[in-house]
């Protein structure tokens, strides 16, 4: 047997080991992965986590180390199944490049819908535990943006965590009470943290909750997650680019997205800023989002409710007493509007459904028209 397939024999491949002590445990190897992996282990092909991908190729760290692989043999046609930041992968023992021979099912990804007119959708990074949504304090929270990143990370599978960073450029500790608190309302479940690399302040109740899976760190460009994966990390692997001062907004400083392992346990994705977060069938993660507007529903004297004008609404009645803030059900509507037409695109029945519901809007509100105008109604 040649020098490359030998670290495949019974006696020293280190599938054989326990998980725990597995090379690749530090980057989110376990026993599930052990199991779902054993048939490839039996090919002679070797266990690796994508921790880049860039044109076609994959950086992908395996028990012997870091590896070169091409993709070509498992890139598809769907745009959603194709080599990931996070995936594990079965790769050739040997090889320059080596290659990809298949992917382990995923046990989650974050998914968005891109900005093109297809409309297809991005996947960002697989198989990750934790959401971290980096908000800066250094500029007005947009509360609605941060409600579309809860959305798909809840739809993602991943337990959603918002991170106010910068916390230092806020000195009043009474004004950062506030501030967070306008956040854990539009996050209902969620933890919300404030955190300062600067101070320290809340970082180790980070690391905390990192060191226990994967996490991908996401946010808009000036949002401070290079700041913030640096020292989560111990050191500068992330360049840092300062935030312009009119708007806080900051420069693409991640081009890629980047896993990396943490000195403290658990696993960093790092991604780029993203400038559009559109839905990507996610009515499940958006109804998680405004959980609150779904409890109000059930109450409403009709199950079909569109909490617009109807009778015996609950949703209605909560806005009217001000227990429901009415910028969360505008939010909430747009949401809902955006992923059904973002559904409809594929879905031929959603579509014709849509299209009807649009021609009976369009003809009560002629009717409604004419009325008003004193006109006859045939």
């Amino acid at each position: 047997m040649s020098s490359a397939a030998s670290p495949q024999s019974a006696s020293t491949s280190p599938l054989h080991a326990s998980a725990s002590s597995h090379p690749l445990s530090p980057y989110g190897w376990d026993a599930r992965w052990e199991a779902e992996f054993a048939p490839y282990a039996e090919q002679g092909l070797l266990p690796g986590r994508v921790v880049r991908v860039d044109r076609g190729q994959a950086d992908v760290v395996t028990a012997g180390g870091l590896v070169r692989a091409d993709t070509a043999l498992v890139t598809p046609h769907d745009p959603l199944r194709v080599v990931c930041t996070g995936d594990w992968a079965a790769v050739e023992p040997a090889g320059d490049p080596q290659l990809i021979r298949a992917l382990l099912p995923r046990r989650t990804a974050f998914v968005r819908s891109t900005s093109s007119q297809r409309s297809e959708g991005q996947i960002l990074a697989a198989n990750v535990d934790h959401a971290v949504i980096a908000v800066s304090l250094a500029v007005e929270l947009d509360l609605g943006r941060i409600e579309r990143f809860l959305a798909l990370a809840w739809e993602s599978g991943a337990q959603p965590l918002v991170v106010l960073t910068k916390s230092d450029l806020v000195p009043d500790a009474t004004g950062r009470s506030y501030l967070v608190e306008d956040v854990e309302t539009t996050a209902p479940g969620v933890q919300v943290l404030a955190v300062s690399s600067a101070t320290g302040e809340g970082l180790d109740v980070l690391g905390a909750i990192v060191a226990g899976g994967t996490s991908v760190l996401l946010g808009v460009s000036g949002a401070g997650k290079s700041t913030l994966a640096n020292t989560l990390l111990g050191k500068d692997v992330m360049e840092v680019q300062a935030a312009r001062d009119v708007d806080g907004k900051g420069r693409h400083t991640t081009t890629t997205r980047n896993l990396l392992a943490l000195p403290g346990g658990g696993v960093l994705i790092d991604t780029p800023g993203l400038r559009g977060v559109g839905l990507w069938d996610s009515e499940a993660g958006v109804g998680q989002v405004f959980s609150e507007i779904g409890e109000l529903a059930e109450e409403c004297r009709f199950h079909d409710c569109g909490h617009v004008s109807e009778p015996g609404c609950s949703v209605l009645a909560a806005i009217e007493d001000g227990s429901l803030p009415e910028r969360r059900l505008e939010s909430w509507r747009k949401l809902m509007r955006e992923n059904r037409r973002i559904v409809a695109k594929t879905d031929a029945r959603l579509r014709q459904e849509m299209l009807k519901n649009w021609k009976q809007m369009g003809a009560e509100g002629r009717t409604n028209g004419a009325l008003k105008r004193g006109q006859r109604i045939r």
